[in-house]
């Protein structure tokens, strides 16, 4: 990613967490905190990363309710930036935050389990 893309991707990560936090009213729309922002080279385009604290029902209601508030999101994103073409907005759930907590509990796993061995012999 350019130098000019990657200022945009925070820009836009800054602006769009803001949006979503005071502008938003859909009630689908839970505990999301965007990750990262990745913005094509031509700047038209920028996947959005979210994550979404809760089970399945609400992270898929959470990404249903920012696709379908999308319009919204991009019109307001569009009067805060001021650029040429505002970017079509495309989100992902990021489940790197809940793969990360996966792979700490089973350490924690492994590490009591090496201490119980330990203490038995």
């Amino acid at each position: 990613m350019s130098h000019r893309a990657g200022r945009l991707a925070e820009q836009i990560k800054k602006e769009i967490a803001s949006i979503i936090q005071r502008e938003l009213k859909d009630p689908r729309v839970g505990f999301a905190s965007i990750t990262a922002v990745e913005v094509s080279g031509d700047l038209r385009h920028a996947k959005i990363h979210v994550s979404v604290l809760g089970d399945e029902k609400q992270i898929n209601d959470t990404l249903a309710g920012l696709k379908k508030a999308q319009g919204f999101i991009r019109t307001s994103l569009g009067q805060k930036i001021k650029m040429r073409y505002t970017p079509e907005l495309h989100f992902e759930i990021d489940q790197s935050i809940s793969h990360g907590i996966n792979i700490m509990k089973k350490l924690k796993e492994v590490n009591e389990g090496d201490n119980a061995k330990n203490a038995d012999e």
